[in-house]
């Protein structure tokens, strides 16, 4: 079965304060990506598509052409301000600000035509986490429900500030009740808690599952995609800062029935990228992990050999 890794990359990196995406963070230049693209393939993966800006599509190109050749196969798809589906408003003169990560994924509607995974390109699942996806898709379980990858939260803060995960309550079967996008969550005086997006305070549990935008769905996700950004168009398009976010959107499925969603346990470390000084943790666990032989000294003669499977 062919599977199709989106890998999301592009985001503006406001907080961190410049390409992120792009940072050096393994012992010889890898970028968190590269380790996504690896993972992914050494799973089963078939092919990946980069989901980029139009001003740093070059960029993305010329480092994946330096790290992997002609051994991956790898679209690239620019997220677009201006692509709205027919019939919906029109975006604001002057929006700059990506749509966020639904309509990201919604611009490879193009692009799929089989189970695909998401991934963000900023964040570190590891492999056995990837494998946890590929033998869910493989086992055929995308007929009954998509899929997400559910970490510890305590497990992905960040010393240096506040993150956005989504929050998970799952029933006894691992299905997803509701997942609730939940921001600026940091270790605080009085225990773990963030911001949901309209402003009100939200406690979290350090052994909450959270979602870290580590998905499966089937192509049948886009026609609801298209339908919710249309609705979110209406409601708040000229919000210059209003995202339209898979945790919403999938959480809005789920209300309506139209999905359902089981939570995977994560079978990996995960790391991620959120501020600069997040950079020295991730790069000392990385290099730890290639001394392990867990990935190739040199990373880019070692992902030669992908394409040889």
């Amino acid at each position: 079965m062919d599977l199709t890794l989106v890998v999301l990359a592009a985001g503006l990196s406001t907080r961190f304060g410049r390409l992120k995406q792009l940072e050096a963070v393994g012992p010889c230049g890898e970028v968190l990506m590269d380790y996504a693209i690896y993972d992914a393939i050494r799973a089963g993966f078939s092919r990946v598509v980069l989901v980029v800006g139009r001003k740093r599509e070059r960029a993305f190109r010329e480092h994946v052409i330096q790290q992997f050749g002609d051994s991956v196969d790898v679209a690239y798809v620019t997220q677009e301000v201006t692509a709205v589906p027919a019939g919906a408003p029109a975006a604001p003169a002057g929006r700059v600000k990506p749509w966020g990560t639904a309509h990201a994924v919604l611009a490879t509607a193009d692009q799929i035509d089989g189970p695909f995974a998401v991934c963000n390109a900023d964040d570190f699942y590891g492999a056995g986490s990837f494998q946890v996806l590929a033998d869910y898709v493989r086992a055929g379980g995308l007929a009954q429900a998509y899929a997400v990858l559910g970490y510890t939260l305590d497990d992905t803060l960040s010393a240096a500030g506040g993150v956005s995960r989504g929050v998970c309550e799952m029933d006894t079967g691992g299905v997803l009740r509701r997942v609730i996008e939940v921001m600026d969550i940091r270790k605080r005086e009085d225990g773990i808690a963030g911001v949901t997006e309209d402003g009100h305070p939200y406690p979290v549990a350090a052994t909450q599952t959270v979602s870290t935008n580590f998905w499966a769905f089937t192509p049948a996700v886009f026609s609801e995609l298209r339908r919710r950004f249309a609705r979110f168009l209406e409601r708040r398009g000229d919000d210059p800062n209003a995202e339209f976010l898979l945790p919403n959107a999938l959480n809005e499925m789920i209300m309506a029935r139209t999905a359902r969603v089981v939570v995977l346990p994560a079978n990996s470390e995960w790391l991620g990228v959120t501020f600069a000084a997040d950079l020295e943790g991730v790069a000392a666990r990385l290099r730890a992990w290639t001394k392990a032989g867990c990935y190739p000294e040199d990373f880019t003669r070692g992902s030669r050999s992908l394409g040889e499977g």
